[in-house]
């Protein structure tokens, strides 16, 4: 049968606690949200909601095409010129999916005959983004500026080092100084995935590469996502001037894709502003993040210290992460749980988000439900 290997594989999965199956909520939820990646609050925010609506009501419900048909408005180019001012950059593009910014910038940016050092950490649209391009990958120790430096001295040619700026299982931030150093040693290019550092970490929320003060350099690209602290959809590469063009050109996942949508380009513009309006929200969300921690250690778990807003417990093993997730849901608590394959060291975990707007009490709340519900 042409796929009957498909039930050996479920079957694997089930003998081994993998098995992943879709949750669909509803608008309104009594659960306490600590899965989640909106990390400011604005998901549901009313400006964002009313922003994301009346985009939709003048552009219409889609963009109606690839960015170079008809999927580009003027909405679009707004919200570049504005994330890319935010953010230090000389340009920005934007795409219709975080995911597809990554594979962009990767497979864009690493010709034949080019050495991709990727992170052993690094999140699968990087990883994925890796395998299409035509270059060479090297994966290295994560965040290991040395292991980069033995890595791309032993290349000739064409150079980029690819990392998150926060990695998105322990929440740890990359060491981003000391990576830019070495990779301008051999003179190689920087493609960094700020996914989890915009709105969270910087001067006000304009991502860790502002923050390590590498921001604008004309060997740097950044990708984000603006479905995480923006509480919409979508993903935008910065960069130089000549390299957004270069990607306009050559990116697979922008010239054959349909356009973000307008609703979610409105919202998105929309939380940017407020955010500029607001920059504390970006303090309050790493505050949250470092409570939760200091709390779930004073309580004896094992918790890596937060960079930014990502709180991970580890969890004895893929069966009982899944069931202590379960048993915080019926207690009213919703967390995330990473199990392997998603993580890249095997150890199964609760990921917490913290969100600029949670109270104290909430937080209180979700520490009783983690410790009484511990395995």
């Amino acid at each position: 049968m042409a796929f009957g290997w498909i039930e050996e594989r479920a079957r694997a999965r089930r003998r081994a606690g993998l098995v992943r199956t879709l949750r669909p909520r509803p608008a309104d939820s009594s659960l306490l949200d600590l899965a989640s990646n909106d990390y400011l609050g604005l998901a549901r925010h009313p400006e964002i909601t009313r922003s994301a609506a009346e985009a939709a009501r003048v552009w219409g419900a889609g963009a109606t095409g690839s960015r170079l048909v008809t999927g580009t408005t003027e909405l679009h180019t707004t919200l570049e010129g504005e994330l890319a001012a935010f953010c230090g950059f000389e340009a920005a593009l934007v795409f219709a999916t975080g995911y597809a910014a990554n594979l962009a910038a990767v497979t864009a940016l690493a010709p034949h005959g080019s050495l991709l050092v990727s992170d052993a950490g690094n999140h699968a649209s990087l990883i994925d983004g890796c395998r299409l391009a035509r270059g060479t990958t090297q994966v290295v120790a994560h965040a290991d500026p040395d292991a980069v430096r033995k890595a791309l001295g032993a290349h000739r040619g064409p150079a980029v080092l690819v990392s998150d700026t926060v990695f998105s299982v322990d929440g740890d931030a990359a060491p981003l100084g000391r990576l830019a150093e070495a990779a301008r040693e051999s003179g190689a290019g920087l493609v960094l995935d700020d996914a989890h550092g915009l709105g969270v970490l910087g001067e006000g929320g304009r991502g860790a590469p502002q923050g390590a003060g590498i921001a604008g350099a004309p060997d740097v690209v950044v990708t984000a996502t603006l479905s995480k602290s923006l509480g919409s959809q979508g993903g935008v590469v910065l960069g130089p001037e000549a390299v957004i063009a270069h990607l306009v050109n050559a990116a697979r996942t922008f010239i054959f894709d349909t356009g973000l949508a307008p609703a979610a380009a409105g919202a998105a513009l929309a939380a940017l502003r407020l955010l500029r309006r607001e920059p504390e929200r970006a303090a309050r969300a790493r505050e949250v993040a470092a409570t939760l921690y200091e709390r779930l250690t004073a309580e004896g778990f094992e918790a890596v210290r937060p960079d930014a807003a990502v709180v991970s417990v580890r969890a004895p093993s893929p069966e009982r992460a899944v069931r202590w997730a379960e048993e915080c849901r019926a207690a009213g608590l919703a967390v995330g749980c990473f199990r392997p394959p998603s993580v890249p060291d095997g150890v199964s975990r609760l990921r917490l988000t913290a969100r600029a707007d949670l109270t104290d009490a909430e937080l209180r709340r979700a520490v009783e439900v983690i410790r009484a519900t511990r395995p």
